[in-house]
This record gives C-alpha cells, structure tokens and sequence, in this order.
C-alpha cells in the first residue's frame, strides 16, 4: 500500500537520476530559469530562454506539479521516463553530454499500450457484465456488475473495493504503470461459482470523474461511496446476502464501510495491520535522511491539523500540499481497532512474498478480531499473482495482466462465502 514510493525493475543511470532530481525540483519550485542553466551549449543555441520559460509556464498550468518520474529504460545516452503530474501524465526523454549537461528533453503524449485480445481479457461466455452506476451527493460513481449467466433464484454479490492510489475497477492504473485485472479475474471466478459482484472505480478515477478537486478529497468520501453502494445491492431483490471484499487499502475502506451496514460478511486482503502514517514512515526508511525528518515534521504538524505548503518537491509523490488533508483523514483510523467493532464473520487474507504488505500486517489484523478466519497464501504477492521474494522479479508481475491469480485465492474466497449465512 503505498503512495508512489516503488522501485522500479530496470537501472537507472546515476547521473540521469541526478539530473532528473533537479528537473523535478527546479520544475515544481518555478524555476525554469535554474533548469536552463542545466542545458548543455546544443540545447541553448536551439532554444531561448523566454521560449523555454514559456513553453514551462504553460505545462505547469496545464498539468500542475511533477509528481513522479518513473524510470522505465536507457539506451544510446537517452533516459526514457514516465512523467507523472497532478493533471496527467506525459513520456520524457531526457540526453545529457559528458558534463552531464542536458542536450535533449522532450516531453510527449504516452502511447497506449497495444491492444490484444487473449482469453481472459474477454468476458467469459458463461457471465453477464453490464454497467453499474450509484449517484452519491457529491458525484456518480461508474462500475461493473458481473453475473453468472443464467442466475435463478437470489444469489450472493460482493462489492471489491480498490487499493490506493489511481487503481481502477480492474485492479489497473497507468499512471502507477500497474496493469494486472486482479479484480476483475476476481469477478469473473466469482461468477463461474455462482457469485454476483460488482467492482468499481474510485471517485475521481476512471468513469467516476469529478468536479472536485484532489484537495478536496477525504478518505471518508471513499468510505461514505462504499456505504451508498452497499445499500443499493442490499435493495437489489436478486441478491441473498452482500459480502465485502477489500484489498490494500480498500481493506480498511472496506471494514469502515461495513459498520452499521446489511452486510453479513468482510474479506480483507492485503490489508495493512497499522495506521497509514507508521506505514508512510516504515516505507521512507529506504529514503535519504532529510525525507524521513521532513515527512517526520510533516506528519506533527498534520497530527495538530496544519498542513505545510512549503514541501520539498522530492515529497510530492506522498506529500504535496493537496493530499495532506487526505492525509489528516486516513491517519485517523487504526485498523486494528477498526476491525475489532465488526460483528459479521471476516476472512484475512495474505501473500508471503508482498512487497507492501506483511504476514506481521495479518497476524495484527487477526489479533484485533480474534474469531477471524486467517488464510496465509504462500508465494502470493501484493497484486495477487503467484511471484518470488526478489523484488525485481515480483514487480514484473505487475504489468501481466495475464497471469492467473494465485491458484490458492478464489477457493479460499468461494469456500468462506459459500459458508457465510
């Protein structure tokens, strides 16, 4: 569970890295001026200084803050990159000389990736998709309803809840360059096994665009979304019962939403064991010095309910301005205190070789609800795909979407719904 902080599979040249630490920082502090003076004698001749200033005014306006730059190859002295912004994202390519002085940068469209059909990107002959839209105060959220073909009589539906981050109803998001369709093949092996379901995509991602801004964003929204639809199938005459099936952090998602609720069951997986800001500073620690003690300073200023505009842009990712009130809203929560009010049968489910979430995350989970079913999936990691410890190896996973889920997951999944009254 995490909010950019990702290695990345490839090497990245050192001087490049560098290179592109100060691209971001100059870019996001308005200082077109002090990235010029990083280009090389080639770059100057060709392009002028109020044509560049120009050129970066207008993207800031148009795309805000560079959040993230992912590194994704190098070759013939040029750095490819995936540029993401508040706004959007962009591929850069960035050539330096042997002063490492910048002699090309370009900023571009990203290309789709390429369209293929397979077997399991298509619908199953035996389910039903169609459209599933809630109208919340606020916005509508978009989603998909999968049923098994030819369903009689009132079924079981469950409602996946998405982890964090730009991840949308299918368990994809380009712009963390995550493409698995977790949950949809969740959906698809639930169908084949008599069970409703629906996914969907967060407010502000995918079809769930809004009006609002991303300061404007709390984690309740996504709770209180959660909660709308959870009333609407409870409505729903084809379904018997509603489950709740969340994963990373969509787990506590998921577990608040269920509170008060007609639901009669929860599934976690992957779901963190401790609050948000010890996850957040847990994972900095394989950041410089200087990050941990501002993000440290940070999170005592949000614990008294300031925000602090003046962030180092090397923060952005997990920091900037716009998501601390965010910020402030997730921290409230401790999941295992959380998990400990439900009164309905609850399913832990986690992967030994996650890279984002811990075996110690379930076993804290479970100590909360004691009465808990804990079901460790050996080999299983955080997009739920079977993958080794090496870390390089296990990242690669998350860009085949047609690997199978972990042969272990649907029927420990089926088994609890099926036992659930």
């Amino acid at each position: 569970m995490s909010l950019g902080i990702k290695a990345m599979a490839q090497t990245e040249p050192a001087n490049y890295a560098a290179a592109v630490s100060k691209f971001t920082a100059f870019y996001n502090s308005n200082q077109p001026d002090s990235i010029y003076k990083m280009f090389g004698p080639e770059m100057v001749s060709a392009l002028t200084f109020d044509n560049f200033k120009t050129t970066t005014t207008q993207l800031r306006s148009q795309l805000g803050n560079l959040t993230q730059t992912a590194f994704t190859s190098y070759a013939s002295q040029v750095a490819l990159y995936k540029a993401i912004f508040q706004n959007g994202a962009l591929a850069l390519s960035i050539s330096l000389n042997k002063q490492n002085q910048i002699i090309g940068l370009l900023l571009k469209p990203l290309q789709p990736p390429a369209t293929t059909v397979t077997a399991s990107s298509n619908v199953d002959p035996s389910l039903d998709e169609s459209p599933f839209t809630v109208k919340t105060l606020s916005c509508n959220i978009h989603g998909t309803l999968t049923m098994p073909k030819n369903a009689s009589g009132k079924i079981p539906v469950v409602l996946i809840i998405a982890g964090s981050g730009p991840t949308d109803r299918n368990g994809n998001s380009p712009k963390m360059d995550l493409e698995t369709n977790a949950y949809k093949d969740i959906a698809q092996g639930l169908a084949k096994n008599g069970i409703a379901s629906v996914r969907y995509d967060k407010r502000m991602i995918g079809e769930s665009v809004t009006s609002n801004k991303e300061s404007d964003l709390r984690f309740d929204d996504y709770i209180d979304d959660a909660v709308v639809i959870i009333q609407t199938l409870n409505q729903d005459e084809r379904f018997s019962k509603v489950i709740v099936l969340g994963h990373s952090e969509g787990s506590l998602v998921g577990m608040l939403a269920c509170r008060d609720q007609p639901v009669k069951a929860f599934i976690s997986i992957a779901g963190a064991g401790d609050q948000a800001d010890k996850i957040l500073t847990e994972q900095l620690k394989s950041k410089p010095q200087y990050m941990q003690d501002e993000f440290k300073t940070l999170l005592d200023s949000l614990k008294k309910g300031k925000t602090i505009d003046d962030i180092d842009p090397r923060m952005y990712s997990i920091a900037r301005p716009s998501i601390q009130r965010y910020l402030m809203s997730w921290f409230r929560y401790p999941p295992q205190r959380v998990i400990k009010t439900l009164k309905i049968p609850v399913l832990i489910i986690q992967g030994t070789t996650d890279l984002q979430v811990t075996t110690a995350d379930a076993d804290k989970l479970k100590k909360g609800k004691s009465d808990a079913t804990l079901l460790i999936i050996p080999g299983m990691n955080h997009v739920l795909k079977e993958a080794p410890a090496d870390r390089d190896q296990n990242l690669a996973t998350y860009n085949k979407p047609d690997l199978p889920l972990k042969a272990e997951l649907m029927p420990g999944i089926i088994s609890f719904i099926n036992g659930v009254n």
